[in-house]
């Protein structure tokens, strides 16, 4: 009996592993990632113990379903993207050593007033969602599945709106950050 299991596994992985593979290194960005997925769904497939009456079709949902996972596990646009942490060693600008200073000068406090500035006209500048859910998750430090339940808004559309007040937040900050490197 297990022999015919195992034997009706390997067969249904063979007949669709390649059309499985093409769906799923449609979706995500590189070839490793779509490699793990699609080994994660023959796992869970092998590891079944109900009865599957469409093999293919429970292979490519739970494969969607993967790369789903996928993505939300995947690094959240922080505060730390818009601040900008990737200098050269020509460009070494650092806003955390203006917003967290160990000692406070004059300079660093009106650098530190000039960014607060900044942020809060690129903020005003976003959609009221965005916004929202900008200040919610990076300021106030709510989690995504909290703000979701609390507003009835799924935490795809939610990680969606932060991931472009990120974009415009990067730009409209890296604009300050060239003023001041240029002055």
């Amino acid at each position: 009996m297990a022999a015919d299991r195992n034997n009706n596994i390997s067969g249904t992985i063979k007949a669709i592993s390649k059309r499985l593979f093409s769906f799923i290194k449609s979706r995500v960005a590189s070839t490793e990632d779509a490699e793990d997925i699609l080994q994660d769904v023959f796992y869970q497939f092998a590891g079944n113990t109900q009865p599957i009456e469409q093999a293919s079709s429970w292979l490519f949902t739970v494969a969607r379903n993967k790369i789903t996972d996928s993505y939300r596990k995947q690094k959240l646009p922080l505060a730390d993207d818009v601040l900008g942490t990737t200098e050269t060693a020509e460009d070494s600008f650092n806003w955390k050593e203006i917003l967290l200073p160990d000692d406070t000068t004059p300079e660093t406090a009106y650098l530190r007033n000039l960014f607060w500035e900044e942020l809060n006209q690129a903020l005003d500048e976003l959609p009221a969602v965005q916004r929202e859910v900008f200040i919610q998750n990076e300021i106030e430090d709510i989690p995504f599945k909290d703000i979701a339940a609390k507003t009835g808004v799924s935490v795809a559309t939610l990680i969606s709106r932060k991931r472009y007040a990120v974009l415009h937040l990067r730009d409209r900050l890296n604009v300050l950050k060239d003023e001041l490197l240029n002055y």
